[in-house]
């Protein structure tokens, strides 16, 4: 496995003082290092970053502070996700639609829906502006659809189960399955097992550069070789 979750998770590891090198490769260090992580934790050592490892990491690094990872907090066991506690995303208001068939990027980095569109479509990118500033985080939305950070594949599922097209989180593995083969006319998602990404109505709903532009939402384009190339059923 390699991309920009394992890169996260690399740095998430030297964070928490089993240090790796910041490669995006799932090498035999990282691998040493999580097992070292779960011997550490009292998890089964297996050196597989499954969903109860990412969710402890995940929690562990909010925790950073009050006791760090001797802390020993709970885990239910999910795929990652969100520590207890955690609140809602913030409802970014309603945005004015966009004439035609094109989604919009305003000056404060969320979408206008195109009037266009269909309902599913406009909800999806309601659901992306809740959550287009928040953090990222490994493993952040899949415990929950609430939480205060998302990572790659958690944020694609928050916009989806925002239109009711996901009924739980899915992983970056997972979505290389979702929906139908193929691009579609109003939303394509790119996914492989490092990685996942949306493109709606135009815009690129991406945890890859939102550290530059400060949303998730973006006008530029990235190259989608590698990637499984699927769309929601009827979009």
């Amino acid at each position: 496995m390699s991309g920009e979750d394992v890169r996260d998770l690399q740095r998430s590891l030297t964070a928490l003082g089993f240090h790796t090198a910041v490669r995006g490769k799932f090498d035999t260090l990282t691998a040493k290092q999580v097992r070292a992580l779960q011997r550490s934790a009292k998890r089964r050592a297996t050196g597989v970053v499954d969903g109860g490892t990412a969710r402890f990491i995940a929690n562990v690094l909010a925790a950073e502070g009050t006791g760090g990872i001797v802390a020993q907090l709970p885990d239910s066991g999910g795929r990652g996700g969100a520590g207890q506690g955690d609140s809602a995303p913030a409802d970014a208001g309603p945005q004015p639609l966009a004439p035609g068939s094109r989604a919009r990027l305003t000056s404060d980095g969320l979408a206008q829906a195109p009037a266009d569109a269909p309902a599913e479509v406009q909800a999806i990118i309601a659901a992306g502006n809740k959550i287009a500033h928040l953090p990222y985080r490994y493993g952040g939305g899949h415990g929950s659809f609430n939480d205060s950070a998302y990572d790659c594949s958690g944020s694609v599922s928050f916009g989806l189960h925002g239109a009711g097209l996901l009924r739980s989180p899915e992983d970056s593995t997972g979505l290389e399955s979702f929906g139908s083969d193929g691009a579609g006319q109003w939303v394509t998602i790119y996914a492989n097992s490092g990685h996942t990404f949306m493109v709606v109505a135009g815009l690129r709903f991406d945890t890859s550069g939102a550290s530059q532009t400060g949303s998730r939402w973006q006008r530029a384009q990235r190259s989608s070789s590698g990637y499984t190339v699927r769309h929601p059923d009827g979009l």
